[in-house]
């Protein structure tokens, strides 16, 4: 054998430049150093990550424990019964055509995004305040990424001009994902607002992600879908994580118009290469979350008990932050609030605040109050806007009193359950007033 050469002075490993500077997910990360933080004896209100905080109901576990044994891999698109449920749950809105061929499931709906991006060429389009994570799949894809601004007066919500701005100023073609209701702000769009963006987007051809992982949770139970306005160019994104409380199930699906075809087939062969398929006794099981031509009672009663806690706690909440001087977009849905402290700006540079990083990490410290800059979110870092998650409670012992309260009109409104969550917005209100 001849002489080996000298082992290079470089290092063994260069890492893509896609993945300079990405970090941990920051949802990921903050509960972590909240579990830390708590080991250490601190007392912490953690919301950060935004995790459901009701059980899996109790039909969806009793399946799951029936089909423990399934073992054999299913088809990389998803179990057949499992799409055909999901088809039939979307085809109880209005004007959603969907049939079981045109369902794909995965080992959730972020793996999907992902797997989306890299199938699609062209723009992402990312109204901000958006979820931590869009951003980040696109830039390690090295997709090009157009964020649209939105403003606290708007409700933090895309307008039609903003949307037209973007198209114009940049080449297509464009795929923009949309948040309803919204990770991080708990706001819903209207109707009249998603027919304006659904006819700027048939306009220009932008294929819409209607991320819809809370649409079940939506306060007063009227979620409705921009697909309803756009449904040759909108991809329905859904899962069990957020309204079924399932997160740690990892099951997600999209559904797409008979016109997105070749994207499914792409992304299922990707899927093919990758993950090969998603947990058969998870899909097994979640046929019991999606199949019927309306939900079975004890769903039912599931889903309104949490709407009803989550309207409760969330209302609470934005009251008592506006009281301190915050503002606060009304939520009607989901378990976030997304304040701007904005107008006690002079009071927190008297501290020493000037930006959204800082105040989230002197709150942790001074307060235990664990909660995300909005600059995770794509806004400017030095923007005074924060995410709460307000999920820091016991979810089964909240349904138990909502469903107490439900049965004893005379009886006490509180709710004892989200106390927690409630002593971590006084602490917050009490700190930045101070």
């Amino acid at each position: 054998m001849r002489p080996l050469p000298k082992p290079p002075d470089h290092p063994l490993v260069r890492l893509s430049h896609n993945v300079d500077g990405v970090e941990t997910s920051a949802t990921i990360a903050i509960q972590d150093r909240a579990s830390q933080l708590r080991s250490e004896g601190r007392r912490v209100f953690k919301l950060g990550l935004g995790q459901s905080p009701f059980p899996v109901p109790g039909p969806m576990v009793e399946s799951l424990r029936a089909h423990a044994g399934e073992k054999d891999y299913l088809p990389t698109a998803g179990l057949p019964a499992l799409r055909a449920a999901i088809a039939q749950y979307h085809r109880r809105k209005p004007g959603i055509q969907a049939e079981a061929q045109d369902v794909l499931v995965g080992p959730g709906s972020k793996e999907l995004l992902f797997l989306l991006q890299v199938v699609l060429d062209g723009q992402v389009l990312l109204p901000t305040p958006a979820w931590v994570s869009y951003a980040p799949q696109a830039r390690i894809l090295g997709r090009r990424t157009r964020y649209i601004h939105t403003r606290a007066e708007d409700g933090w919500q895309l307008s039609p001009e903003a949307l037209d701005r973007a198209c114009t100023e940049h080449d297509g073609p464009y795929l923009l994902v949309l948040n309803d209701p919204s990770n991080p702000t708990g706001t819903s769009y209207s109707p009249e607002r998603q027919r304006e963006i659904a006819a700027v987007a048939r306009a220009y051809g932008v294929v819409i992600l209607s991320d819809e992982i809370y649409g079940e949770l939506r306060f007063d139970g009227q979620h409705r879908s921009i697909a309803e306005d756009w449904p040759e160019g909108t991809i329905l994104s859904t899962g069990l994580s957020k309204w079924c409380g399932a997160g740690g199930w990892r099951l997600g699906a999209f559904t797409f118009p008979r016109g997105l075809q070749p994207v499914l087939r792409a992304m299922e062969a990707v899927a093919s290469e990758t993950y090969t398929t998603t947990s058969a006794p998870i899909q097994y099981a979640a046929v019991t979350a999606f199949e019927g031509d309306t939900f079975p009672d004890w769903m039912v009663t599931y889903i309104e008990g949490a709407r009803r806690v989550l309207a409760r706690l969330a209302a609470q909440s934005a009251a008592r932050l506006r009281a301190a001087g915050a503002q606060v977009a009304e939520p009607d849905g989901a378990f976030y609030l997304f304040p701007d402290f904005g107008p006690l700006r002079q009071r927190l540079a008297a501290r020493g605040i000037h930006d959204a990083p800082q105040l989230c990490e002197q709150l942790l410290l001074d307060t235990g109050v664990m909660c995300l800059p909005g600059q995770a979110f794509g806004r400017p870092r030095e923007e005074l806007t924060v995410r709460l998650s307000l999920v820091d409670f016991d979810g089964a012992a909240a349904l138990a009193q909502d469903a107490a309260l439900a049965q004893d009109a005379a009886g006490s409104d509180a709710l004892p359950a989200i106390a927690p969550v409630l002593e971590a917005i006084d602490r917050l209100c009490a700190w930045v007033v101070r």
